[in-house]
């Protein structure tokens, strides 16, 4: 792939304490053909007069309304220019080579759809949020290094599941095979599931150590909103992705991790994020119709084996 231009996508809601910092280390880059667009989610606190007044070179879309990470990604995604478009939470700061260690990855290999940031926390840049993301046996989404100290042991681009979606680079050829974020998502997990799609379809992740970001991590969203979501989601990408074969070789991983969840829920029962928690698995279970339909799509369009996708999911920790 020709060294073109990449178009960050940064969705944004009410997150103008931390768009200042996050957009001058964006002009600070060594790589030069970028094009930085911001997704306004309908802010009230000043979000986009601070754009049009000191980031005038950044192209500012407003929403009327909060549609949501996935909303606000796919509307910046599909007015990208970039033959490589890479999606950046709000609350990052990014390394000066940020951009060009990006590209370079991509560069490597025509089978790599995505690739994964050395993503550190912001306030303890000694520790990691995650080296790229993770998929279990027992159908749980994680972090890879998430809380653990720098220590070198990332340091080795490799191979990994998927991008964190806070700060994921996919190529733009990719997206237009496998389609973008599920908008039904709204929130959490849906970098996941589009992992799961681009692996299916026969595309890789990469993780690239020497793209590094800082994150606020949880700034710009948690708690009981993230819980009701993840609860949902979880349900919906096992659903909609998992082949058969897998999914009845760890159907006792998978009840076992999804009856544990259900009753530590119960036994906490009075806190809101438990509470919200549950309510999410039951709308995802409710909703399992929706994530059937689009299910027999995405194993259609499969091309490669079971065996594979078995080799890249983690054992359960």
């Amino acid at each position: 792939m020709s060294q073109g231009r990449l178009s960050v996508v940064i969705p944004n809601w009410n997150g103008r304490r931390f768009l200042a910092a996050c957009l001058n280390s964006l002009q600070q880059q060594t790589y030069s053909d970028i094009e930085i667009i911001v997704v306004d989610n309908a802010s009230d606190d000043g979000s986009q007069a601070l754009i049009r007044e000191s980031f005038p070179q950044v192209q500012l879309i407003t929403l009327p309304e909060n549609r949501g990470f996935t909303g606000a990604c796919n509307i910046g995604m599909q007015a990208a220019s970039g033959n490589i478009i890479a999606l950046l939470n709000n609350d990052t700061e990014v390394d000066v080579n940020w951009v060009e260690e990006i590209v370079e990855g991509f560069c490597s290999d025509q089978e790599i759809g995505m690739v994964a940031s050395k993503m550190l926390l912001f306030d303890k840049r000694d520790h990691f949020h995650t080296a790229g993301d993770t998929f279990g046996t027992d159908g749980s989404a994680g972090n890879r290094g998430a809380w653990e100290r720098d220590a070198g042991q990332y340091d080795r681009a490799e191979y990994v599941f998927g991008a964190c979606g806070g700060a994921a680079a996919y190529r733009k050829s990719m997206l237009d095979d496998i389609g973008l974020l599920d908008d039904d998502f709204f929130f959490l997990l849906e970098d996941i599931d589009l992992a799961w799609r681009a692996q299916l379809s026969g595309y890789k992740a990469l993780y690239v150590p020497s793209a590094v970001v800082y994150h606020h991590l949880s700034a710009s969203g948690g708690g009981v909103t993230a819980s009701y979501y993840d609860g949902r989601n979880s349900i919906w990408v096992l659903v909609k992705n998992m082949p058969g074969a897998l999914i009845r070789k760890y159907a006792p991983r998978i009840l076992k991790r999804q009856a544990s969840l259900a009753w530590q829920a119960l036994r906490a029962w009075r806190g809101a994020e438990a509470r919200a928690r549950l309510r999410g698995t039951v709308r995802g279970l409710l909703t399992v119709g929706s994530a059937m339909r689009k299910r027999r799509q995405i194993q259609r369009s499969k091309v490669v084996p079971d065996t594979y996708i078995d080799s890249i999911l983690s054992p359960p920790k």
